[in-house]
């Protein structure tokens, strides 16, 4: 069993780095042996299925559509550009305001939301908008890992080793990874300075944008706020964050229903629903506990605890920058499914706080995507609009800003983890 274990596990990764479009379908077939051979109980799968994570994923993705829709995003990009003196600090305040946005919704979405606002600059000055996009997408990227919120990663590790919301800000007396990834974002600030200095074109905001409708600010306010009030509840059932996302993304939906008096708005965000991504997460919470039950990720554990030994720095410094490495080429979201397991067993072999690999990994995955244009979703998405407005990226173009941005981030979150963790 444990070779048949491998062979499809291996087989699930090759397919979703190789043909990014049949990864879905790949790890639903690998999830659909694994039940049938008996390795995953089929009595067992309501627990192995993770539906506090995929109802928070499910909440969110409805919130974030309405809140696209009102036009509140595109109303604060105008008073950023109100604020903004030239064209080299529209991008950096476009860049932060991305990734502000990005610590509470998704990557993607955030990039939806922001990359307009970048083209309609870019249009009027008559320049190009690749340093602007690229900048939110991976700026975006970043962020996402700085609260329990911000990306399907950290809703990952929130899940698997039961911290909630506040733990990203503290946890146990110490600093959580939020201020890791703060102190990182800050760092990119002189970075961006220095590639955008040629950027000096005059802009103006011209006509503000007119919020539609302020309700669906109002509930993902009321969300975050009723995330950070339960996290304080130590007996909290295990679907809690889960049953708070989906029933603020119901109300905003029954909210457009009443509205609008039609069902226009409710169908076109049950279309907009990421369907693809609920339904790979869902497939690899199977795929994943099917090589622990045969001892798998044991094994991988004990490898990174023969090469490393006893010695903390080079494990922390292994899985960081290992993560980056492997994650400019590979999903994260996958990759951390895998990788949580792996770190629990490193740390109970080698005695080593589990909080200091796991929030090391969630760096190194997160920000690791940002070096490559096919590293992350949010890049992705990014690179899609600049080519449907006709803008094609080579991916030394890409690189020349993304490799310094996620260098400098992940190296000042790698020193402040470690200071403070070790």
């Amino acid at each position: 069993m444990k070779i048949l274990a491998l062979v499809l596990f291996i087989a699930v990764y090759v397919v979703m780095i190789a043909f990014q479009k049949y990864r879905v379908y790949a790890a639903v077939a690998a999830a659909v042996v694994f039940v049938v051979s008996g390795i995953v109980p089929i009595g067992g799968l309501i627990e192995v299925l993770n539906f506090n994570v995929l109802l928070m994923l499910l909440g969110m993705m409805l919130i974030v559509f309405f809140f696209i829709e009102s036009k509140m995003p595109m109303m604060i990009a105008d008073v950023l550009l109100d604020k903004s003196k030239n064209l080299c600090w529209v991008t950096i305040f476009l860049s932060l305001f991305a990734g502000i946005i990005s610590a509470f919704i998704d990557n993607v979405a955030t990039v939806l939301m922001i990359a307009p606002v970048a083209i309609a600059i870019s249009r009027k000055l008559k320049v190009s908008p690749v340093p602007m996009v690229i900048s939110i997408a991976v700026s975006s990227n970043l962020q996402g890992a700085a609260t329990l919120v911000g990306d399907t990663t950290s809703i990952l590790l929130a899940s698997y080793a039961k911290m909630n919301f506040t733990d990203f800000f503290f946890m146990k007396g110490h600093p959580g990874i939020f201020w890791a990834v703060e102190l990182g974002a800050l760092a990119t600030i002189p970075i961006m300075m220095f590639l955008f200095r040629d950027m000096k074109e005059p802009v103006e905001a011209g006509e503000r944008t007119k919020v539609k409708d302020f309700f669906p600010t109002v509930m993902l306010l009321l969300t975050i706020v009723t995330l950070i009030v339960a996290s304080f509840f130590p007996n909290r059932p295990s679907m809690t964050n889960g049953i708070v996302c989906i029933t603020f993304g119901l109300i905003c939906m029954l909210h457009s229903f009443v509205r609008t008096k039609k069902g226009d708005g409710c169908a076109a965000c049950i279309k907009e629903v990421d369907y693809h991504t609920l339904i790979l997460l869902a497939a690899l919470f199977v795929v994943v506990d099917g090589v622990n039950e045969v001892g798998i990720i044991d094994d991988i554990a004990g490898f990174f605890v023969r090469f490393g030994g006893q010695n903390r720095f080079l494990l922390y410094t292994l899985i960081v920058w290992g993560s980056v490495a492997i994650s400019a080429f590979v999903d994260n979201i996958p990759y951390v499914t895998a990788m949580l397991p792996v770190l629990a067993g490193v740390s109970r072999m080698t005695g080593t706080d589990p909080n200091l690999l796991y929030f090391g990994l969630l760096v190194g995955a997160t920000l690791g995507g940002n070096i490559t244009p096919v590293g992350a979703s949010a890049n992705i998405t990014g690179i899609g609009i600049l080519k449907k407005n006709g803008y094609e990226v080579p991916n030394k173009d890409f690189m020349r800003i993304s490799v310094p941005f996620t260098l400098t981030a992940v190296t000042v979150g790698y020193v402040f983890l470690w200071l403070v963790w070790r």
